[in-house]
């Protein structure tokens, strides 16, 4: 049988009736004027009776000082085992303390700010094969995982260029450096799949934007491509008016700035006109000798006739 079964319902009436020692008991622990009306007791076994009283101080809503009494078998004498402030059933409590690795979020780091990288993360693996030591300023180095380890560890006095970043010569990250492989770790596919299925909550098929959308991506003017196996899926967003600028979005992804979404037709051209009003037409404020009906000059003919 075990022991919380075996604890009586009933309280000890002596202990239970011990209220003004248990009263004491809180205000010795606690501050003057702190401690208010007994609200209650509970039984905690045979012969241990627990007291609680109202907890008065500011910022302390529904906790309760909660004093233990108990006494020794067939002995009348009570006495205070602990006296502590608990909360109480509707008590106001300060949030789960959550690790700062898990506290983080897209968007908390700022400009100076370093984020340590576990060197089990599962989203990195080696950039290239070998047992030799990194570089000090490697995230896998010795000195990084101690850092890591810290909870609220100081990076170091020294800024991260006082370190030795030139490998041993003939070691294996030395010849990989010198064939253009320079990080010590690259992504993995987990960590592929995961930015991947990120990109796709933010700017994929299932979103409003997507599906009001009269087109995908895939066939947009403004998609830029991409290299690498996600190419295959996302590619990135030039178009400065839309949501997305800037940004890996979904081939399937789309929005209201598609290039073929609304082509605007070609301002229609004005017909040849008939008359011609742009042009200036020259008139000559004296008529030429040749314009009128009659010669200028006279001849035989007209002079008989008594022209002149």
């Amino acid at each position: 049988m075990s022991a919380a079964t075996t604890r009586s319902r009933t309280p000890d009436r002596l202990c239970a009736e011990a209220v003004d020692l248990a009263r004491a008991a809180a205000e010795e622990a606690a501050a003057p004027g702190i401690v208010g009306e007994h609200v209650g007791l509970v039984s905690e076994g045979d012969r241990v009776v627990t007291h609680y009283f109202a907890c008065r101080e500011l910022g302390y809503r529904g906790w309760r000082w909660a004093v233990t009494v108990a006494r020794a078998s067939r002995a009348k004498i009570v006495t205070v085992d602990e006296a502590a402030l608990l909360p109480g059933p509707d008590a106001v409590l300060a949030p789960e303390w959550v690790p700062w690795s898990e506290r983080l979020r897209p968007g908390d780091m700022g400009p100076g700010d370093l984020l340590p990288t576990d060197a089990e993360d599962l989203r990195l693996e080696p950039g290239y094969s070998g047992e030799d030591e990194p570089a000090p300023n490697v995230p896998v180095s010795h000195e990084m995982a101690d850092l890591v380890e810290a909870e609220d560890a100081d990076l170091t006095a020294d800024s991260p260029a006082g370190f030795t970043v030139a490998p041993l010569r003939g070691s294996i990250p030395a010849v990989a450096e010198e064939l253009g492989m320079r990080r010590a770790r690259v992504l993995s596919r987990y960590g592929l799949h995961t930015a991947a299925d990120r990109w796709e909550e933010a700017f994929g098929p299932k979103t409003p934007m997507a599906q009001a959308a009269p087109a995908a991506c895939v066939s947009c003017g403004f998609l830029v491509p991409i290299g690498g196996s996600l190419g295959q899926a996302f590619g990135a967003c030039a178009n400065e008016f839309s949501p997305a600028d800037g940004r890996l979005v979904s081939l399937a992804y789309g929005c209201g700035g598609h290039s073929e979404a609304a082509v605007m037709p070609r301002p229609p051209q004005p017909a040849a006109p008939v008359i011609d009003e742009t042009r200036v037409d020259p008139f000559p404020l004296r008529p030429s000798s040749d314009s009128g009906s009659v010669s200028a000059t006279a001849d035989a003919d007209t002079e008989e006739l008594g022209h002149s």
